[in-house]
């Protein structure tokens, strides 16, 4: 086990402050202990436990900095990191942006640590992967998944004082499931601190109907459709507005939030007034640290508020060249939803496409973050209120932010994990007008 206790943290970043002779000094703490099971075609292919610490040491004269890495923690080790960051930063250029290393913060207590995740047994993994394969075998269906649980400790000091500590637990779980002849493919994804929420069992049998329901799919005429967007397809999307929240971005013209002559739309209606997204580290069903990168306090903030801007992401260099408050990014996005549950928005739907998963995201155009990708594992045809059939994929062209324009209803939100980023939200399935279709894709 490489966590580390607060004390043990803080007693190994005094010693290595202690060696250093730099105006300045920061040291970053790292570690983890994971354990992971890969499995496909209904049998288990490989499993593994990873447990390592990183020590970062960042060195500063003046506005020159240098930046060392160790993963021995003897005191020889040590003193030579804490050298070699020096030396670096003797030979390093002016940086013209360099910020001064902060003094002593207060945060808040951090809510990311479950012990019963921390707990997790290769048994438990087991247990827990041999109960999904089960489910594939009961229904004639080949699954592929990975199963992932990490237990993350993170600490910073620096020379004015400064300390911060945080310890994590996390637990990622994602599945496919082809029929037996390829025709049909389901996926499902679940991430959780609390292992207690996840059940894998029930996760596949979701995955399964998928793909059962999707063989023989139909193909029908690309165009604009009112479309179902489950969580895991509607964050692809929804995250690259989370993305391009930085200020300096919109203030130098290189962000859709930019407007000409310098300004951006800070302050502007960018999306439908039901629109509200915030972070909260202290959040239960998405918590995160209450310290970011550069030791700055995470705080709650509200990003998007009835479909206005409300908030950016600003650097220190940034926000003190601008004269505001330094707000760093979030670790984790909230949007706001309603009640309904995805069966309850398929019932209340006419005639409209259920969007499982999207896929290999690409830019278009960065100005309007206009998009492209691909549908996957299940696409369906609803008319009255049913899902009737499934549809071959398509490609599509779409906006997120046109996309939350064109907002018909959201259903209640549940945790998700981006299938391009890995990042953990907690969003609303989504009904959407208009969402535009380009093309069909024959692949499954």
């Amino acid at each position: 086990m490489t966590i580390l206790t607060q004390d043990e943290a803080r007693s190994l970043m005094k010693k290595v402050l202690a060696y250093s002779k730099a105006d300045e000094c920061e040291v970053n703490l790292n570690g983890t202990d994971r354990g992971n099971i890969r499995y496909a075609r209904n049998a288990v292919s490989t499993s593994g436990r990873i447990s390592q610490s990183t020590l970062v040491v960042q060195s500063a004269y003046g506005k020159k900095s240098g930046v060392a890495t160790i993963n021995e923690f003897d005191d020889a080790s040590l003193e030579k990191v804490v050298r070699r960051a020096e030396e670096l930063a003797q030979l390093a250029p002016e940086n013209p942006e360099y910020m001064p290393v902060l003094g002593p913060q207060k945060y808040a207590e951090p809510v990311t640590f479950i012990q019963s995740t921390a707990d997790i047994s290769p048994r438990w993994r087991s247990d827990a992967v041999a109960q999904s394969i089960q489910v594939a075998k009961d229904n004639k269906v080949v699954a592929a998944g990975f199963l992932e649980d990490n237990t993350r400790y993170a600490a910073m000091m620096n020379s004015k004082g400064l300390f911060a500590y945080n310890t994590s637990t996390n637990i990622d779980f994602s599945i496919t499931v082809r029929t037996e002849d390829g025709k049909g493919s389901g996926y499902a994804t679940r991430g959780y601190n609390d292992v207690t929420k996840l059940d894998t069992k029930a996760v596949t049998k979701i995955a399964t109907d998928k793909a059962v329901l999707s063989a023989s799919a139909k193909a029908i005429e690309p165009g604009k459709y009112t479309v179902i967007l489950e969580p895991t397809a509607a964050a692809v999307l929804i995250e690259r507005i989370f993305f391009g929240l930085d200020a300096r971005q919109a203030d130098e013209g290189r962000s859709f939030l930019s407007l000409p002559g310098g300004k951006t739309r800070l302050g502007e209606k960018l999306v439908d007034e039901r629109i509200n997204v915030y972070s909260d580290p202290l959040n239960r069903e998405l918590p995160t640290s209450t310290w970011n990168g550069d030791g700055r306090p995470q705080e709650k903030i509200n990003w998007i508020e009835k479909g206005v801007v409300k908030n950016l992401t600003y650097s220190r260099y940034w926000a003190d060249k601008k004269a505001v408050k330094a707000i760093p990014g979030p670790d984790g996005a909230i949007m706001e939803g309603g009640t309904k549950t995805l069966e309850e928005l398929i019932q209340g739907t006419k005639k409209g496409i259920l969007v499982t998963r999207l896929y290999y995201i690409r830019d278009v155009d960065p100005q309007s973050l206009l998009l492209t990708g691909l549908t996957r594992d299940g696409t369906f045809y609803i008319e009255n209120g049913k899902i009737q059939y499934p549809v071959k994929n398509f490609r599509f062209n779409e906006s997120p932010v046109i996309m939350l324009n064109n907002l018909e209803e959201l259903g209640k939100p549940e945790r998700t994990v981006s299938d391009e980023s890995n990042a953990n939200y907690l969003l609303p399935p989504m009904k959407i007008r208009d969402f535009t279709f380009t093309s069909l894709s024959d692949a499954v």
